[in-house]
């Protein structure tokens, strides 16, 4: 079927940014959180002054992240004017409740350093669309869900797990899909059938009933919004196909970041890999899947 074929074939391509969630009994926004910061050496990637974000692709920090590409909060947007991409820059990440943004950032020099950040597969075969079944998941509801139901609508789908300590990873991604919910049901160019997808990489702990819960603190719209979580097995399936990369670590998952879009030919039409505020993105290209023949691109 064109939906898998199309899934499975775009998946061997994407960029693979792995990040790790901070190891903290402290959840986001909770009374207990503590202000924290790392310094981090990275080379700028895109810089957008309109939103006060920088992407930057970072070195691994010891004990709280791996190296990855991600796009950061700036709180004072007149350093951006001093930056260029591919320049090799240090700075300093804060974090704070649900909150991240980074300062004292610092041009080293034109000099890209070696990042230890993987790399884009194009020489894998496309893999041959898998059964069926394999694409079943059960959602907040406890109801079987196969993913072909989607064929024909926009849509948007990510990976995140409900246990993610740190406000810019997955919490970050949900909200960007609560925020662009709301944007998408109040506008009156918006395709009526789209439809967002969060998919949990933590079946263990993530049943139908945490599901729920997680999905009625972002005031989800069921008819919408739907949150899966299915047999391990089938959920490593899916994240290959996509490209996406997780492991387990400890309590919590080193992992990379995905949103994809995907129009109504079943193609998909874009996708972020990395995580920050991009929910009016999210809005403009679900606008785009509505229409036929939406181009593939990455972010």
């Amino acid at each position: 079927m064109l939906f898998m074929r199309q899934i499975f074939a775009f998946g061997s391509l994407i960029l693979c940014a792995s990040c790790s969630s901070r190891h903290s009994s402290d959840a986001p926004g909770s009374a207990s959180a503590k202000q924290e910061s790392h310094s981090l050496t990275g080379v700028v990637r895109q810089i957008k002054p309109e939103n006060q974000t920088v992407v930057i692709s970072h070195e691994a920090v010891p004990d709280y992240m791996s190296a990855m590409t991600m796009l950061f909060k700036v709180r004072d947007s007149k350093i951006l004017a001093t930056l260029q991409t591919n320049t090799a820059v240090t700075f300093r990440l804060n974090i704070q409740n649900d909150e991240s943004w980074i300062d004292q950032i610092k041009v080293l020099s034109n000099a890209v350093p070696q990042l230890a950040l993987s790399a884009p597969n194009t020489n894998s075969p496309a893999q041959p669309s898998p059964p069926s079944e394999l694409f079943t998941f059960t959602n907040q509801f406890g109801q079987a869900v196969n993913l072909t139901e989607f064929r024909g609508q926009p849509l948007a789908l990510t990976f995140f797990f409900t246990r993610c300590p740190v406000p810019d990873y997955c919490p970050r991604l949900s909200k960007n899909f609560q925020e662009a919910s709301e944007k998408l049901a109040s506008s009156s160019d918006a395709p009526t059938n789209w439809h967002f997808l969060s998919i949990t990489i933590d079946p263990d702990n993530d049943t139908p009933a945490a599901l729920r819960r997680y999905a009625e603190s972002y005031h989800y719209d069921s008819n919408h919004w739907t949150f899966l979580t299915g047999p391990k097995d089938r959920i490593e399936n899916l994240t290959r196909g996509f490209g996406f990369e997780y492991k387990p670590d400890g309590a919590f998952f080193n992992h990379g970041f995905r949103t994809v879009i995907i129009d109504v030919s079943n193609r998909v039409q874009q996708v972020f890999p990395f995580s920050g505020n991009f929910s009016d993105d999210i809005v403009k290209e679900m606008k785009k899947a509505g229409e036929q023949g939406g181009a593939v691109s990455g972010k």
